[in-house]
């Protein structure tokens, strides 16, 4: 490679890799928000750490919980907590530790049993602890429909006359427009008011909550409201224009804390940790709430400007590497290739290393299980397949498109004094219509070809009215026509080509074979024979091509993939003397055929005969101008 082609070559991958390093940079420029205030109004807290599970019946313990409670201490002087079950009745008594408030929760499911134990041990815990200020009867109990209005109050009724603290319900804010008997049974309306639930853009999530917070004091206004549950999830799916990511939740969070402070409202932002054990009842998401992740630690920070990804100068880089990896390799046979098609190459190149590196990213950011995790292997060793492929595909498009010269090109022959040895065309069918195969055999026909025959055979047709007519047209089209009709014969296709081999005139030297429904060009053998000429060939075929392409999308579609494969795919091939044997409109050296173990599996299958036949050295030629068209069927 001379020097300026190497200096060019690495301008432009110099240039490229900065362009992608800035879009990196672009989808992660920093974005303001207000700083999280010294003291927010409370946190929602489930203390269950990785591993642990209230569904299983794995708790944390008392020193898992104080050291939670210590953390959260330094941010609020309130918690809410859920249920009473298991260790989460030690939380009042450990909140005293810290000067902690307490909103405790009784769980209503619709197991009786069990809402009559949650009920026992929260009365005795409001009446004995300093701690606890609030009891919430229910959570979202009339949401899931697991509680019906009436026994709802009865559960209300019961605890207001047993504590001496305000007792409520917490529901959605819906829930309380449509019951508003509910609020004559309890001290306060406690609402959750969650925007990524409801599709709300997080741009408009902080008004959305202002707004439903503003109904729900006009609609009761005696009674004091608290915002139980607010919140954002840094990730999981999209809802309509609700993004779960990091950012989001970041610049939500901040940016509401502030501004309930300043007005006053008393709230609880859910929640403290994400709890990895929910994503069984809310899906992915429901792990995804915390303002700590699992491991306790900060998930944004509390101050300064807001990064998507804040180490994605280091995910820049490794996309780069990555792409330079493949880049190399893709180049080790890329010569011929003009400056367009290198940097079409790289561009691609550093396409895939970016969203291969975003895919692996995102993918690291999920609790995973050890069945995740093989998952997740698998899923990643598919994806390098299909980006291999990509770039195959990637780097045979460079090639049949922009190349200086085709290595092993061929053209048409066109000499009147070209080698033009006897050919045998063979034409399988089965229980094909009659006057489509009639057009197959009148394009055969007319073949400007001097010294050929064409055999057409139909194996196992049970209907004499259709092969008959195909019988009595080949008499009608003279003696370089002859006609088969064989039943039973075993083999299907193959086994009527096979067929064929001992009926081929001795005289001729190469074999043709197209399908029924294909009507070729007059020129196809006159061009195409005189390749044999060089003994080393053994196969000479022409790309398909469809005539009906234009019939409805999906055929528009399926001709675009076909015309991918003969006019891409296997161009490239040609040049590396790798082409693949496709079938119909193939031309084959009969002393190939013959050759002992070979003849019958090159018909039975026919893209074999390239592997078996390239260790003695070249064996095919592709000419890419189409020859005949035919359906696509």
């Amino acid at each position: 490679m001379s020097s300026r082609k190497f200096g060019l070559n690495l301008v432009v991958v110099l240039a490229i890799a900065a362009l992608f390093t800035g879009f990196w940079a672009l989808i992660n420029r920093p974005v303001s928000a207000p700083a999280w205030p010294e003291q927010i109004s409370g946190f929602s807290y489930s203390p269950f750490r990785l591993g642990e599970s209230p569904q299983k019946g794995q708790y944390p313990t008392d020193d898992e919980m104080r050291q939670d409670l210590e953390q959260l201490s330094k941010l609020t002087d309130s918690i809410r907590i859920y249920t009473v079950e298991g260790t989460q009745a030690d939380i009042p008594r450990l909140a005293e530790e810290f000067g902690l408030r307490v909103t405790l929760g009784i769980w209503i499911s619709p197991d009786l049993e069990r809402n009559e134990r949650e009920i026992a041990t929260a009365i005795q815990l409001a009446n004995t602890s300093r701690s606890v200020v609030r009891v919430v009867v229910g959570n979202e109990a009339l949401f899931r429909e697991e509680v019906t209005p009436e026994n709802l109050i009865k559960y209300l009724d019961r605890v207001r006359a047993a504590v001496k603290v305000p007792v409520t319900t917490s529901e959605q804010w819906h829930i309380w427009k449509e019951n508003p008997e509910i609020a004559k049974h309890v001290d306060l309306i406690a609402a959750h008011i969650l925007p990524y639930w409801e599709f709300v853009p997080m741009k408009d999530s902080v008004e959305f909550v202002l707004d439903r917070a503003r109904e729900l004091k006009h609609q009761f206004p005696r009674k004091p409201l608290l915002l139980s549950e607010v919140g954002w999830p840094s990730n999981g799916r999209m809802r309509g224009g609700a993004d779960a990511s990091q950012a989001d939740q970041a610049i939500y969070l901040r940016t509401l804390v502030n501004t309930l402070n300043r007005r006053g409202y008393n709230y609880f932002v859910i929640e403290a940790y994400d709890q990895p054990w929910k994503a069984s009842d809310e899906g992915s998401v429901g792990a995804y709430w915390g303002v700590y992740n699992a491991e306790r630690q900060q998930k944004f920070n509390f101050d300064g400007p807001v990064v998507a990804i804040p180490q994605w100068r280091a995910l820049a880089v490794a996309s780069v590497v990555l792409a330079m990896i493949a880049l190399m390799v893709l180049f080790i046979d890329g010569s011929a290739l003009r400056q367009r098609g290198r940097t079409f190459l790289t561009f691609i190149t550093f396409l895939c290393g970016s969203v291969l590196v975003w895919i692996a990213y995102d993918y690291s950011q999920q609790y995973s299980t050890w069945f995740s995790l093989t998952v997740g292997v698998l899923l990643a060793l598919g994806a390098l397949g299909v980006f291999i492929v990509l770039l195959t595909e990637a780097h045979e498009l460079a090639e049949a498109v922009w190349i200086h010269k085709r290595r092993r090109e061929f053209l048409p022959v066109q000499a009147d004094s070209a080698y033009r040895p006897k050919v045998s065309v063979h034409v399988p069918c089965y229980n094909e219509p009659p006057e489509m195969v009639k057009q197959t055999l009148d394009a055969l026909a007319a073949l400007d070809y001097p010294d050929y025959e064409v055999l057409v055979i139909d194996n196992n047709t049970k209907d004499p009215a259709v092969w008959e007519p195909l019988k009595a047209h080949c008499e009608k089209l003279g003696e370089r026509f002859k006609f088969f009709h064989v039943a039973p014969l075993a083999g299907f296709k193959g086994g009527a080509l096979n067929y064929l081999l001992p009926h081929t005139a001795k005289d001729a030297e190469v074999i043709a074979v197209i399908d029924s429904d294909y009507c070729v060009d007059r020129n196809w053998l006159k061009h195409m024979v005189p390749h044999f000429a060089d003994p080393k060939i053994a196969v000479v075929q022409s790309p398909q091509d469809y005539r009906d392409q234009h019939e409805s999308a999906f055929k528009k579609l399926c001709y675009s993939e076909y015309k991918g494969f003969f006019h891409i795919g296997m161009v490239t091939r040609n040049d590396r003397d790798a082409i693949i044997q496709h079938g119909t409109m193939t031309m084959t050296r009969r002393t190939v055929l013959e050759e002992p173990g070979l003849g019958r599996m090159v018909h039975l299958r026919g893209c074999r005969t390239g592997p078996a036949r390239v260790r003695e050295g070249p064996v095919g030629r592709l000419r890419p101008q189409q020859l005949r068209q035919g359906p696509d069927a």
